[in-house]
């Protein structure tokens, strides 16, 4: 049977991660674990953390920051309150409680920073208030629609750029955890510009950590500035939760498909995140358009598609992972290599063009000659990646010198991956690739191969290309 090619992450709670569970998930499709920093204690995510590490040395795991983020004060009363359209709401500047009436906010600069017509939405839009008049002091706001405000929600200024860190000090601590936790990417929201990504790559280059930082897309800052972030991350994960709130929601898929070409034209992964297969968190089967969703996202060629409350506290989780394979793996037959990406618009990113020029010739060749499947050996995977980038259709076996190499690439579409020492030579390299493969069952007698490989150290890279046919032991 055919594997999937597009990647799947699964977020897992800390409250439902024993082994046999995490089992189940990747027996059924899942590539990479993510925890949410925000809903999981230090000791429960070491805990996701060593199961995982038991279950497969190939599983990625991700973390993602809380991120900077502004939520309105507690509020005494559990239940808010209840506002009608044309009340009036005035939200103060300084420390309080909020109360009927009366709105405080974790930001301090936040009276400040808002400005006289723009748009306040609390609780991911449920209830929207109009900034009609200012001082230094409050907003005066008019309510828009009837809703309830209650203390902790989220606030959201579409448009509007409010001066928040890049990192809040719960962050900085789970960061330095990750770091001694050895896990494999950060998910950094709200990622605003390339001064955010750069703030967390120093705390990385401190410790000297190989961690690679995922940049999450949750805010129009972040979609105008995509290019310089780009430059600055591995990858990016498409938040549409935050997204939907910060920006019109008629503009969310044409500004996917933007992130979406625009990361494969960076040879940058790109992550589809959020609702999914949401209905799944209570129901056995998903809506039809959930099912065109996931299927849109892979025909745009993202590389990994995400699950959230489905997994970490759903109650069909593996059923949805399941529900996910089976969509990609069907999807996937409609779409070809493209051998038409203008990648020398961004040469300059591209570290080593040797590779990434080999990797479309070997594309292409894969195209015309009935190649079986493509082989590389590699450091870092960036090989892996570019090879990706074109989308072939026959499957490509990394074969890995290190077991991070093979994490990192859990999040790479089309790539599976293989422990391998170094070899004596390139003929030792290649014969013992495709033993691997044929003890599997992956390759057999007379398939022909596809190869890139290069110098065994991580300076030189990808130098040669060639084919092989499959012999006999």
């Amino acid at each position: 049977m055919q594997e999937k090619r597009t990647k799947i992450i699964c977020t897992i709670s800390d409250i439902n991660c024993d082994v046999d569970f995490i089992e189940k998930l990747y027996r059924s499709g899942m590539n990479l674990v993510r925890i949410n920093s925000a809903h999981a204690s230090l000791e429960g995510a070491q805990r996701i953390v060593d199961n995982t590490r038991a279950v497969s040395d190939k599983i990625g795991i991700l973390i993602d920051t809380k991120g900077p983020e502004v939520r309105l004060a507690p509020m005494d009363s559990a239940v808010g309150f209840k506002v009608s359209e044309g009340d009036k709401i005035v939200v103060k500047a300084g420390d309080g409680k909020c109360s009927h009436g009366i709105l405080y906010t974790n930001c301090k600069s936040f009276v400040h920073d808002v400005p006289e017509g723009a748009h306040v939405l609390i609780d991911d839009g449920l209830v929207d208030l109009l900034v009609e008049h200012k001082d230094s002091e409050h907003l005066e706001c008019l309510v828009i629609n009837n809703g309830v405000i209650k203390g902790k929600k989220s606030v959201n200024v579409p448009n509007v750029k409010i001066c928040l860190p890049a990192l809040t000090p719960k962050d900085k601590t789970f960061v330095e955890w990750a770091i001694k936790a050895n896990v494999d990417f950060i998910a950094h929201s709200f990622v605003r510009s390339k001064e955010d990504v750069q703030e967390i790559q120093q705390i990385l280059d401190e410790h000297h950590s190989e961690i690679k930082i995922i940049s999450k897309i949750e805010n129009q800052q972040g979609v105008d500035n995509l290019e310089e972030i780009l430059i600055g991350c591995y990858g990016v994960m498409v938040a549409r939760g935050d997204l939907g709130v910060e920006i019109p929601a008629e503009r969310i898929p044409l500004i996917q498909n933007q992130i979406v070409q625009k990361c494969r034209r960076f040879r940058k992964p790109v992550i589809i995140a959020t609702q999914m297969l949401h209905s799944m968190i209570e129901n056995p089967r998903p809506t039809r358009a959930e099912v065109t969703d996931i299927a849109n996202a892979i025909f745009q060629r993202t590389d990994a598609i995400m699950l959230s409350g489905e997994t970490a506290q759903g109650k069909y989780p593996v059923e949805c992972v399941e529900m996910m394979y089976k969509i990609a793996r069907e999807a996937e037959k409609s779409t070809d290599a493209s051998l038409d990406m203008k990648y020398n618009l961004v040469q300059d990113h591209i570290m080593k063009p040797i590779a990434a020029t080999l990797a479309r010739n070997l594309v292409e060749a894969s195209i015309q000659l009935p190649v079986k499947a493509i082989i590389f050996d590699t450091w870092t995977g960036r090989t892996g990646r570019y090879l990706a980038e074109f989308r072939p259709k026959v499957p490509i076996y990394a074969m890995c010198y290190q077991e991070r190499t093979m994490r990192e690439l859990a999040m790479i579409f089309g790539i599976y991956c293989y422990p391998i020492q170094i070899q004596k030579s390139k003929e030792e390299l290649v014969n013992e690739s495709i033993r691997l493969l044929k003890e599997e069952g992956r390759l057999e007698e007379g398939d022909l191969v596809g190869i890139i490989g290069g110098s065994f150290n991580s300076e030189i890279g990808a130098t040669y290309l060639e084919f092989k046919y499959v012999g006999k032991e």
